[in-house]
């Protein structure tokens, strides 16, 4: 029996980074009873460890909460909990085409900031009804009136039917149920249709293999029947239907306007893409849903194992993560240094970090990172374009007419009194002011800058020089040609290719000498004198040298000539410099890490 539309909401709750989604989530679960008090934890829908531990939400995730309405009514509604971290924008565009509406918390202490911003946008895109929420308001801190006026003048919505709660307490959480089932609209859809589902999420369960996240639009989807992915033409028998609250529930079947999961007995997720459309196998529907669109991994870096003989494993995890997370990429390749890897492409920084640490900790792997770089395009002399995503890769300068670098339009929206030192750091970074406007006593600036200076350092940065009150977004613009030159590094006159990396022609001196300066401390003293050099092509722009140690060939001659003295010297001179001609230089591998983390 499929529920009536009209007693169906679908909505998500979008926030900027710490302004209480999950704890709303939390909170809405209780009301409903989704789980007993006994089961009950904070930020309940945050299921992996490394959200629970840093207090983000990296997943999207579902749950189905049956709600009594002060009209006596028994509602449905499907909530989704999405992050508020730039890197995972994929995640919450691919959540709001799930749903007909979105609640906006905002920080009654904090306000509107950068992400509130940027994922507004994307409800506004999605066309949503959205509901302005203010969250924190039991704190001494907070200033509802003043923070309504600025979502009206920043975000342009009326704040009329706003509704000020604590996530924390449960303080107007309720009235927040009741205002979403008055406000938002029911689903639309046909039963007697041809079955039309958005494929959501899809995600691997080592017991019942891939897991689908559906929202059903047309016909219904029932236990037993066949389906066909529209997009690879796969066709499945669905094993199992069922529904998130937050535990797994099996139902019978899911009808228009609901959110669940199914199972098929399928063995990879490369057989269910993001955005597909499942319909009825033997009564295909003719058009598919408008879906969206794939991610585009913007910083690439290569993974290698710590110790060569765990490629194979670090292989197969990299496979099984991809099965949990489909946005990142990866490929294998080889470098003189490291050995074998994958060079691996991310949606951001906090994105590579945490892929990282997941495959430290799921897989228990030793990792090494190589330095982020971004996807260049290099057009050739020839008239042909290529994309260059590692520097070791670059092809010979001379038959290279120009390079294309990508660009963002980054808004920063900071306090006036730490403007001044946001803005300095845009301009060092190469960034050109778009507008500069004001709100009350914070400012949002808009700039244009090129990736390659954002992806290594400028978050920190930009968190230290605002003492942490800046806030930040971006959106890739275009490509646009520059002076960019590749720098290698060369250890005892041998190039080192994991240190390589692509810099603007202004900033490759003071960045090449920067990273020499942080090897000479940290690669172990030889017998020998070691040269560290940064160059560019032939023609090196830095050096420092590492000093040899020195035994003391001089400690048994007592007395007698300065002779006997000068000759013991001379031929450990002539020792060191046979040994620099075939000596080894181990760069060890905290030395690697420590130089491609290089800050100031």
């Amino acid at each position: 029996m499929t529920t009536d539309l009209s007693h169906i909401r679908n909505f998500a709750i979008i926030a900027h980074i710490d302004h209480g989604k999950s704890t709303l989530a939390d909170r809405m679960i209780q009301i409903c009873g989704g789980l007993t008090e006994r089961e009950m934890k904070e930020q309940v829908l945050d299921s992996m460890d490394i959200e629970r531990e840093r207090g983000i939400t990296i997943k999207a995730q579902t749950v189905r909460l049956e709600y009594k309405a002060s009209d006596g009514e028994t509602y449905i509604l499907n909530l989704m909990d999405t992050p508020g971290h730039v890197d995972f924008t994929y995640e919450v565009s691919r959540s709001l085409a799930a749903c007909e509406g979105s609640l906006l918390v905002v920080d009654a202490t904090q306000g509107v900031e950068a992400q509130t911003l940027a994922n507004v946008y994307l409800a506004v895109d999605a066309s949503h009804e959205i509901i302005p929420v203010l969250n924190k308001i039991d704190l001494p801190a907070a200033e509802p009136e003043r923070i309504k006026e600025q979502i009206e003048e920043v975000v342009g919505i009326d704040t009329d039917g706003a509704l000020n709660i604590s996530a924390k307490t449960g303080d107007g959480v309720a009235a927040v149920l009741d205002s979403l089932i008055e406000r938002l609209p029911p689903p639309q859809g046909d039963v007697k249709a041809e079955l039309k589902a958005l494929l959501v999420d899809s995600w691997y369960d080592p017991y019942l293999g891939v897991m689908i996240l559906v929202r059903v639009q047309d016909g219904v989807i029932k236990k037993g029947m066949k389906v066909r992915m529209m997009a690879t033409g796969a066709a499945h028998q669905v094993e199992r239907v069922g529904v998130f609250r937050p535990k797994t529930e099996m139902v019978d079947q899911l009808g228009p306007g609901e959110v669940g999961f199914i199972t098929a007995a399928i063995k990879t997720v490369a057989d269910t893409s993001v955005g597909d459309t499942i319909t009825d196998d033997k009564k295909p529907a003719t058009e598919p849903l408008a879906g969206f669109l794939p991610s585009v991994p913007v910083v690439f870096c290569g993974l290698f194992p710590v110790d060569t003989g765990q490629y194979e494993d670090l292989r197969d995890s990299l496979e099984k993560l991809h099965l949990n997370d489909a946005s990142f990429h990866f490929e294998a390749e080889s470098s003189a240094a490291l050995g074998l890897g994958f060079r691996c492409g991310f949606l951001g920084l906090l994105h590579l970090e945490i892929v990282q640490e997941r495959l430290e900790r799921e897989f228990d792997l030793d990792l090494i990172t190589t330095a982020p770089s971004v996807v260049y395009r290099i057009h050739m002399s020839d008239g042909s374009m290529r994309e260059l995503h590692n520097p070791v890769d670059m092809p010979d300068p001379t038959a290279i007419d120009f390079i294309e670098e990508p660009w963002i339009k980054a808004t920063v929206m900071v306090p006036d009194q730490y403007l001044g030192s946001v803005l300095q750091l845009c301009e060092e970074r190469r960034g050109e002011q778009i507008e500069l406007t004001y709100v009350g006593n914070r400012a949002m600036a808009v700039y244009r800058l090129p990736l390659n200076e954002v992806v290594f350092d400028f978050y920190d940065r930009l968190k230290s020089v605002s003492r942490g009150y800046a806030s930040f977004d971006y959106e890739l613009l275009d490509y646009a040609a520059g002076d960019l030159v590749k720098v290698t590094l060369l250890v005892n006159a041998e190039v080192v290719d994991a240190l390589s990396f692509m810099v603007h022609e202004s900033h490759a001196e003071s960045r090449g000498r920067a990273i020499c300066e942080k090897l000479k401390d940290l690669i172990p003293r030889q017998l020998f004198k070691i040269a560290v050099q940064a160059a560019i092509g032939g023609k090196v722009i830095a050096r420092t040298t590492v000093n040899a140690m020195r035994k003391d060939v001089t400690a048994k001659c007592y007395g007698g000539d300065i002779t006997r003295k000068k000759k013991l010297l001379e031929k450990q001179k002539k020792g060191k410099k046979k040994m620099r001609q075939f000596g080894n230089v181990e760069i060890p591998q905290s030395a690697f890490l420590a130089a491609l983390k290089t800050g100031e």
